[in-house]
Order: structure tokens, then sequence, then C-alpha cells
């Protein structure tokens, strides 16, 4: 099928074979091709990111007094919120506590708006770094939002088009096919006949962001101690981690270079098990996006894709392979994957969609993810700590030893399902405590990349649960040896070893298997964490029984 390509000064439209796919991981024949170096809504973007990350510490400074916008309804919504909670649920302890206030939150964040709704789309993913109550509703969040109604975004259309809509579209439907928090998603076709989907955002949302961020910034110290979701969640370093993000969110010109990016790091690792959207030559302005429509399987579709015979075990390893070589090899990863964002095609390649959170790693970050991605796979613990260590989640004058010493990784891994429920509360306490006491804390990046393997676990319980864990960990950190292990230990120092070969006895020992075990599926480790949240719920049960007798 022959393709259009967009010439910068040609008034119409030629038609040519596709050639971009050399360039980025596009589908094999799109509605036109991309010229990178002559894309105009590209230009002067370095600077303009330079200068977003640049206004963040005066976004969220540390203010003496609260900023008189937006902090009353903030405080009301919020105080109402955790009143109620107090008066409630907090007496009942156990799950309710934490079913309570989440639930609490979540209503909260739905009635301050668009910037609390991304927050709590945010901690939504966040599955193994947030209290999995909050995690749970808070995916309310993801699909729940209220439109604009059609008014309103023709409105923004005709603004950013400088022209009317009828002028460019020949049509586009008035009912989004998605509403998030920033932007809402509408299908379209071009007067040409091209069909393509549209991101709108929403007016005046960068104006309250900006608010919303004052009011959280001066907030969030004030929680810490005081629930028990903030001693988890450390309000201050989300808010932190919450602006980084949604900065530039706020301008879909950033989000368009972000997906060239990505497709441009996909092409040059030859990883083709992934396609994304290409953006318009020209329709790309600071609150519209327009780009190709691809359409598939809904992630979750595990029957329609395997009736279609697609494998779905294929498509996870593609996607355990694909995040990762981007992490390590080019420092730059989609930083917000959960089942929204992505959907598989007929051909069995995932579709990514929505690269407003974009991780791009410094070079000295790149290289400290890498070591202690090579680290966690040869068993390596001094090398994890130090790489902890340069990617900021440790203070950079500590001592690697003192750290290994104070958390006791120099012991043999303890097997959880082994423990009393108040040995393995204990356990916990004695970690949680002793990384505070060493000043740890979670950095952005790490943080987005955590987020990520968290939904990978999840898509291998939804999509392969019978996936071997230990014979998918060894395959990768093989191939990657094989593809770039040369270059791997070249940049980490250790080009006299021709490689490394993984070592899962840590791994195996921590899961309170024996070192000869071969194999653990999916299925067979959820069955081993469903014993430990157990012992959790028994631990409460027996608290609350003891409190009622009294």
């Amino acid at each position: 099928m022959a393709t259009e390509v967009y010439r910068p000064g040609s008034p119409t439209l030629r038609t040519v074979a596709s050639a971009d796919t050399e360039l980025g991981a596009f589908t094999d024949e799109g509605p036109w091709v991309l010229d990178f170096d002559a894309l105009v809504w590209r230009q002067g973007l370095v600077r303009l990111r330079a200068d977003l990350h640049a206004s963040l510490p005066d976004l969220i400074r540390a203010r003496r007094f609260p900023p008189t916008a937006r902090v009353g309804t903030t405080v009301h919504r919020l105080g109402g919120a955790l009143g109620l909670w107090y008066i409630k649920e907090r007496r009942r302890g156990g799950t309710e506590k934490m079913v309570g206030i989440s639930r609490r939150l979540r209503v909260a964040a739905e009635r301050l708006g668009p910037t609390y709704i991304k927050l709590g789309q945010i901690v939504s993913s966040g599955d193994g770094i947030f209290p999995t109550e909050l995690v749970e509703e808070f995916k309310w969040c993801r699909d729940q939002v209220k439109p604009e109604p059609w008014p309103v975004v023709s409105r923004v259309l005709t603004e950013e088009l400088g022209r009317p809509i009828d002028s460019v579209f020949a049509s586009v439907d008035h009912e989004p096919l998605a509403a998030a928090s920033i932007a809402q998603v509408h299908r379209a076709t071009l007067c040409d006949g091209t069909e393509v989907v549209i991101k709108v955002q929403r007016p005046s949302v960068a104006t309250r962001v900006r608010q919303d961020l004052a009011v959280m910034a001066w907030l969030a110290p004030h929680l810490v101690g005081r629930i028990p979701v903030a001693a988890l969640a450390n309000p201050p370093a989300l808010v932190e981690l919450f602006a980084e993000t949604i900065v530039e969110e706020l301008d879909f010109r950033l989000e368009a270079e972000n997906m060239l990016d990505i497709a441009a790091t996909f092409a040059a690792l030859g990883q083709r098990d992934f396609v994304i959207p290409r953006p318009h030559p020209t329709l790309v302005t600071r609150r519209m996006l327009v780009m190709e429509r691809l359409s598939g399987f809904n992630f979750g579709d595990v029957e329609g894709m395997q009736a279609a015979g697609i494998d779905t075990e294929a498509v996870v390893r593609s996607g355990m392979i694909g995040f990762l070589e981007g992490c390590m090899m080019h420092g730059i990863f989609h930083g917000d994957l959960h089942g929204g964002n992505l959907f598989v095609l007929p051909t069995g390649k995932i579709a990514l969609l929505d690269f407003g959170i974009t991780a791009r790693l410094s070079e000295m970050k790149r290289l400290a993810l890498l070591s202690l991605i090579v680290g966690a796979s040869n068993g390596h613990i001094p090398s994890q700590v130090a790489a902890m260590r340069d990617l900021g989640a440790l203070p950079d004058d500590i001592d690697v030893d003192e750290v290994i010493l104070q958390l006791g990784l120099d012991r043999p891994p303890v097997d959880p399902t082994t423990l009393t429920p108040d040995e393995l509360v204990s356990e916990l306490q004695r970690s949680m405590k002793a990384l505070l006491a060493l000043g740890a804390k979670m950095p952005k990046e790490l943080m987005l990349f955590v987020k990520n393997l968290m939904f990978l676990d999840g898509a291998i319980a939804t999509l392969a649960p019978d996936l071997d864990i230990f014979g998918e960990i060894e395959a990768i950190a093989l191939m990657f040896a094989e593809k770039h292990g040369e270059r791997i230990m070249s940049q980490l120092g250790l080009e006299h070893q021709e490689g490394w070969e993984p070592d899962l006895t840590g791994l195996k020992a921590g899961f309170g298997l024996d070192e000869s075990t071969v194999s653990l599926t999916h299925r067979e480790l959820q069955a081993r964490r469903a014993q430990v949240r157990e012992k959790f719920e028994g631990r409460g049960r027996q608290r609350r029984g003891r409190r009622a007798r009294r």
C-alpha cells in the first residue's frame, strides 16, 4: 500500500512508499511518512524542556504560608475526607482502616479536579510502591473522568488550528474515545480521508495545575506521619515526582517528541515487536496532538488474542525485553505503562500510547540502572547497593558496606512464608526503619522503573500465568549478554570479562526455595504471595479480636 509523505513548503502530499520505518518503530505502511528533521513543531523543544525543568524548584518551593489560590477548597476537601475517616474507619482498624482512607482520598481527588485526578492515576499504577488498597481505589480515576462537552473541545481545536475545524477535518466524533485528567481523545477523519485520533487538552488545565502544585507542596509536609498512607507514600517526594512528570504533559509537542524518540530507540535496537503511532507532520501544537489511528486487542483480552492466534506468552516476553533494552542501552522508556496505555495489534505487536510521562535518564543514571540490573541478575549485592546510591535512592556519601550491614543483606534471605504474622510485620518494620535511618528515598526515575516492572508482573499474571519465571530471567539475561554483553561490560568497567552468567541463587532463597529448584511459574509465585497476604490479614483480625475482648 502506498503512503503519503509531507514535504515542508509543498501545498500537497505526494504518494511514495513508506521510508520512516528505518528511523522508528512504526507501522510498516502508515498514512504519512515522517521526516524527523523537517518537523516544524520540533523546533526549540530542547530549550523548552530545559526551561520547564528549571521552573520546578519555584513551583514546589517550601512556603511559610499557604498559597491563597485554591488552598481553601483543597483543605476543605482533603480535611473533610480525613476527618470523616478519623471518626469512622480509623477506629475499626485493620483492612477497613486502609480501605476507608483510600476511598475517601479518591473521592476528594475527583472533586478537586484534573490535577488531583492525575495524581491519583499515577498512584493507581504504582503496585508494589503504594499500599494495595490505595492503588486499587485510585484505579477508578483512570477512565471515570467526566469529559469536556463538545463546544469546549471545538473551541480549543479552533484556537490551536487558527482556522475553522472543517478546513482540516472532514469529521470529528463529538463523543471522546477516552477522557483523562489532562486531555481527551476523539476519533476524526482528515479532509483527505485519513483516519486519525486527536488528543485535546482541557482548557485552563495548565493554570489549575500550577495553582494545585503550590498547594500540594505546602500541604505535603503536614501529612507526613499523620496518616498511614503518608508514611509509605512520602507525600513531599510524591509531589516532586508529580511536578516533574506533569509539567511536560502540559505541552503536547513534548509528548510528540517523546513518541519519536522512543520509536527511534526501538529502531536502533532492532526491536520490532513494538509500534508507536506516528504524530502528524504539521498538526501538533501545545494543546492538540493529531496522530495515526491504530486498533487492536485490549491488553487484558486474553481470549480474543488467543482466538486470533496471538501467542500471549510471546507478547509478555516482548514487553519485558523491549522495556529493559530501552532503559539499559538508551536510558529512555515509557514511564506510565498500564492497561489503558497499550494494546496488542492483530500481528501480535504491542502498540504503545500516551507518552506524556517518559523517563529520560542522564548518562550517569543510565549506567547506575545498568549496574543495578546486571547486579541483580548475578546476585552481586555490593554493586546493587552502589547503583541505588548513584540513582539517588541513597545519600551520595553513604558507605556501601554499612548499608549492607544495616539492612542485613549479608545474611541469607528469609522466606516470608515461614514467618509468623508478628515476625513478618516486625521484619518489615525493621527494614523500613533502617531505610529511613539511612536516608533512603525513591527518585523519580527509579519509581517509574519499579512501577513499570510491577505492571509487567501483572501482565504475566493475566497473559501468561504458567510462564516459568526462572527460565525467563535466565533467557533474557543470556540474550542481553549475547547481544549487548561486550558493550555492557565495557561501560561498567568490566571489559576483561567476556560476559556474565545469571545467578538466581539469592532470588530462589528469597522465595524460600532450594537452589536446586529448576522452575517457578507465575501462578505458583502468586500462591506464595497470597500466603504472605493471609498472614497480614490474620494478624489484623487477631488484633481486632483482642481489642473487642477488652
